[in-house]
């Protein structure tokens, strides 16, 4: 449920060599992507497993999988670009440019992202939030169901978050004080498709 944002296709950035109010985040630069991962050596031979510091013990078989049915998938370079994707979808909500996320998430996240913004809008607010760090970014799950591959990536980041009415004048939040989030973020793909774009398709806060 993706396509590409201003000039840049997630294509680059998402695993191919050739997804709040606490709301979404500060767009940054296009992320170049990290050096390729091979495929374990049960799908490719010669293959490296990729770094454990990169998934939960849980998501292995789920990654397999996925290398399996899509050699050029990077698994590095898919987190590499999927913390590219968190910056510029948060950054695009808290500015409440609908046409961004039209091309970045899915129909259902689009909808919710949306319906928030109206609301926002409504009140005569804007967000002035701003992304401090991620902390850490990790594959938590993954799994292929036919050629749809789908790959949760938990977020754990710290937002400066601030509502301002429509004089700019503070109505909540703290530019002194980042707030730790912690979400997980599901991102899928047809592998069948000729679009080699991820889609950002469920956003969840976790503990």
């Amino acid at each position: 449920m993706i396509a590409l944002f201003v000039g840049l296709r997630l294509y680059a950035v998402l695993g191919q060599r050739t997804g709040h109010e606490q709301q979404p985040v500060t767009r940054p630069e296009a992320t170049p992507g990290l050096e390729p991962m091979t495929a374990p050596a049960e799908t490719k031979s010669g293959a490296a497993e990729p770094s454990s510091l990169a998934f939960e013990q849980g998501a292995a078989a789920g990654i397999r999988s996925i290398i399996a049915a899509d050699s050029d998938f990077d698994v590095a370079r898919f987190l590499e670009g999927a913390q590219a994707a968190y910056r510029m979808i948060l950054e695009a909500f808290w500015r409440g440019d609908r046409a961004e996320l039209a091309h970045l998430v899915g129909d259902e996240v689009r909808a919710t992202f949306e319906a928030a913004i109206d609301e926002r809008e409504a009140a005569g607010h804007k967000l002035d939030n701003r992304l401090v760090a991620i902390e850490r970014a990790a594959i938590d799950d993954a799994r292929l169901d036919g050629r749809t591959a789908q790959i949760d990536v938990r977020f754990d980041a710290f937002v400066v978050a601030v509502t301002r009415d429509a004089q700019g004048e503070l109505v909540a939040g703290s530019l002194s004080d980042a707030i730790p989030t912690h979400d997980v973020w599901t991102f899928r793909r047809d592998l069948n498709a000729r679009d080699p774009n991820w889609l950002l398709v469920e956003t969840d806060e976790v503990a």
